[in-house]
Formats: structure tokens, sequence, C-alpha cells
């Protein structure tokens, strides 16, 4: 199960964007999120790595 949130940033020149995954942990078995700044290129990257 994973949440996909994508927000669009705009520093000086360059465009980023920030993008938060849920991601269950294998340990405890419970939920975190995990956020990253990127450029909005490799967010499809960074949602389907597990």
């Amino acid at each position: 199960m994973a949440k996909k949130t994508v927000a669009s940033l705009q520093t000086s020149s360059k465009r980023l964007t920030k993008a938060i995954k849920m991601v269950k942990s294998p340990k405890t078995g419970a939920y975190m999120f995990v956020e990253s700044i990127m450029s909005p290129e490799m967010a499809d990257d960074f949602f389907s790595k597990k």
C-alpha cells in the first residue's frame, strides 16, 4: 500500500518536486513516510523503488 504526494517547488532557476511515499517497515510492520526533493523527471523512479 503506497500513497503518493507530489508538490511542486520552485527555487531561483531550478524546478524541484517534493515527493512523499509511505513505506512499511520490514522489522516492526509500522508505516513511515519517506520524503525526498528531486527534479520532476526522477519522481517516477522514486515511487517505483521499494
